[in-house]
């Protein structure tokens, strides 16, 4: 059973055993008695104690783990050994033995470089890490936040808040790349005073020579203390056949490693760059109108805030992006501070809280279109039987659209200034019917989430046609106000005829009618520009190319081709092939096969 006792060092606590304390002791005091004559004495032994705290810290699984002689140990082996800098010869009594562990090569940690800084040493900790010069990195950074909008901004703040700066000698020789030991701590110290000493006066410069000089000789001494050590080192230090290996394979996980964290972080900033955008693009649009996204507001029938909406959605998508980002740098960088666990769950509390909210307005949304209701207004008409009833669309400069498009809808301005929608949602039906007088039945529908506010939708529908005579003019589009908001608007247009009236439909309102006949609707797309004779829930083509025999004199048998097609005749029977398909007729049977699908007709049924 070993006693253990609890030591601060450099502001951090652990739990020590004894036998390692007293060893960790006497190790501090041989170095503080090797400095006793320099200059900077007490910095040197604050930053070689936060270079321990650092490697203590390292080894330290959780906070109850006790470090003993073997981690004690470790750290001299890393830091050197004191009485390499001894001028008096005394002697460390339990130096640690030479172990044959190989030493890894110090390797670059990003720091922010305050000291060479011009906002937050940013640029100047990604030069030493990259090393490249700190200029070239302030230039690409100047370019990428032009490029990007001002964007890249906020990616230099997130690096300024997460990477640390570099406070103590031990950070700056690890920004740099160079060993943290003794040796270097001591001479990155007085190079600080070397450069604090070029600006006081004569006096304190022979003072500062003569302690460089001092230094020197210590430097030199441990030179050759050096060529010593390096010569054992070789030969204690000497790599297998197996640790070659082991380096090769680990160098290739840490480059895909490094690959991997490129990547996620390019992805990250990519979509957070994207993201600010939008919202500061689409959430301000009820502010400043911006051209072409009043559109959103449009098909905002729950009339929820846009930029609530907008800013819901960057929490709810940025969030997740930014953790992204934030693990590729911490895969990058070795020492990326942590954000705490306070910003950690109240993140995650935003982003839970958002798609709550995102949720809840999509359901407002989508009951928004759960009622479709509809008004109808009708006018009857007279027409005589045998008259020819015609039937068009009418354009309009503004609004219409000669197709017709059951989710297109547009807005404009009328001719007093207000903003409409209007959309081309409309559709004509044709029905027969065994009244003497002909009437049309004008159908508006649209969404609501009751029946009241879909009955109003309605209801505001602005729709004209016109019956004069024996034409119909039907306009091509439909409007309602901004405020009805897009709700499915539609208008059905069904034109009841009787018997034996010949109706003409123009060729615009080919993409208004149906492209086939169904549920008592008796004509297709296919027949505009046709002089149409109503039957019982039927229509007789009166012009249409049914019969060959246009060509051909009655008791003509033969073969006819020409550019339109191939006729035949034989007899009383006749066949003819062009674009509109095939048709075949004889004294008993017709065939007719067109893009309405194959219609057989026999006399006999």
């Amino acid at each position: 059973m070993n006693k253990t006792v609890n030591i601060n060092l450099a502001g951090i606590f652990f739990h020590i055993d004894e036998d390692a304390y007293l060893k960790l002791q006497r190790y501090l005091e041989a170095i503080k008695r090797s400095f006793t004559d320099s200059q900077g004495r007490s910095e040197i032994i604050s930053d070689i104690e936060a270079r321990i705290a650092e490697l203590f810290s390292e080894r330290v699984k959780n906070d109850k783990q006790v470090i003993g002689i073997k981690e004690v140990d470790e750290v001299i082996s890393i830091m050197g050994q004191p009485e390499d800098y001894l001028v008096d010869d005394e002697i460390f009594e339990d130096e640690p033995q030479p172990t044959q562990k190989r030493k890894s090569a110090p390797s670059k940690k990003l720091f922010r470089d305050t000291d060479n800084s011009y906002i937050g040493g940013v640029a100047s900790g990604l030069g030493h890490y990259l090393g490249i010069d700190a200029v070239w990195i302030r230039l690409i950074w100047l370019l990428l936040a032009i490029g990007s909008g001002g964007t890249f901004i906020f990616i230099y703040i997130l690096f300024w808040v997460l990477v640390p700066e570099a406070v103590t000698t031990a950070d700056k020789l690890t920004m740099t790349g160079e060993p943290v030991n003794i040796s270097n701590i001591e001479k990155k110290i007085k190079d600080g005073f070397d450069t604090v000493s070029e600006t006081v006066s004569d006096v304190a410069k022979n003072v500062s020579d003569s302690v460089s000089g001092a230094a020197k000789n210590v430097s030199n001494a441990a030179k050759k203390v050096d060529l010593k050590k390096q010569g054992n080192n070789i030969k204690s230090s000497s790599k297998t056949f197996f640790d070659t290996i082991g380096d090769i394979i680990m160098f290739f996980f840490t480059v895909f490693a490094k690959f991997i964290g490129i990547i996620l972080m390019i992805t990250g900033a990519a979509a957070l760059i994207a993201l600010i955008i939008g919202l500061f693009s689409v959430g301000v649009t009820n502010v400043i109108h911006i051209p072409g996204l009043d559109i959103i507001d449009i098909v905002n029938a729950g009339n929820t805030p846009i930029w609530f909406v907008s800013l819901l959605a960057f929490f709810a998508v940025g969030i997740p992006f930014f953790f992204l980002f934030y693990l590729g740098l911490k895969i990058l960088i070795n020492n990326l501070k942590s954000i705490g666990n306070i910003a950690k769950f109240t993140l995650l509390g935003v982003w839970i809280l958002s798609i709550i909210c995102l949720i809840v307005v999509g359901i407002r949304q989508a009951s928004e279109h759960a009622f479709n209701e509809r008004v109808i207004e009708k006018q009857e008409f007279y027409i005589a039987p045998n008259d020819t009833l015609k039937v068009r669309m009418v354009n309009n400069d503004t609004y219409g659209s000669p197709y017709r498009n059951h989710q297109s809808f547009k807005f404009a301005h009328d001719e007093n200034g207000e903003r409409i929608i209007y959309s081309s949602d409309i559709e004509i039906i044709v029905k027969s019917t065994t009244d003497s007088l002909a009437f049309l039945s004008i159908e508006k529908s649209a969404d609501g989430r009751d029946y009241s506010s879909a009955i109003e939708r309605a209801k505001n529908i602005n729709y004209h046609f016109k019956i004069k005579e024996n034409e119909i003019l039907l306009d091509n589009y439909l409007s309602t106000e901004i405020k009805n908001k897009f709700s499915d608007q539609e208008i059905t247009a069904i034109l009841y005829l009787p018997e034996n009236v010949i109706v003409n439909f123009n060729n615009n309102t080919k993409n208004f009618l149906n492209y086939r006949t169904y549920d008592g609707n008796i004509v297709s797309s296919n027949q505009t520009n046709h002089f149409l004779k109503i039957k019982t829930d039927e229509v007789e083509c009166l012009d249409c190319p049914d019969e060959i025999d246009s060509d051909m004199q009655d008791g003509d048998e033969g073969i006819k081709i020409n550019e339109e097609g191939i006729k035949i005749k034989v007899d009383s029977s006749s066949l003819r092939i062009d674009k509109n398909g095939l048709k075949a007729n004889s004294s008993d049977v017709k065939v007719n096969i067109d893009s309405n699908g194959i219609q057989i007709k026999s006399d006999n049924n």
